[in-house]
């Protein structure tokens, strides 16, 4: 007979400069075999240039169980203040933010 898990409580450090967070409006995501890589960046309008602020490297399993995190907090967030809107599904007035690009954006 298996004993069960015990909760293991770990104590986390959050310094002065990293609980001050980094904005980031562009994520570019990509994958290995071996692990996943998050390059939090943001662009703004009128520079050509974007500078990745931060990289975070992850097992296909930790990934995984972050996504499965945000889905729970976004499904949260939504159930507490309302739908998230896409750029694209507001209705009237200028669409702000960045959108995905249409199909024949995407292969051309």
């Amino acid at each position: 007979m298996s004993e069960p898990l015990q909760q293991q409580q770990i104590n986390i450090e959050l310094g002065e400069k990293e609980a001050e967070g980094i904005y980031s409006n562009l994520a570019i995501i990509t994958h290995s075999p071996a692990e996943f890589v998050i390059d939090f960046t943001r662009v703004l309008p009128g520079v050509p240039k974007a500078k990745v602020h931060a990289r975070i490297v992850m097992t296909p399993q930790h990934t995984r169980m972050l996504l499965n995190a945000l889905k729970d907090n976004v499904d949260k967030y939504e159930k507490k203040f309302g739908e998230i809107k896409l750029a694209g599904e507001f209705s009237g007035g200028p669409v702000l933010g960045f959108q995905s690009p249409s199909k024949e954006e995407k292969y051309h």
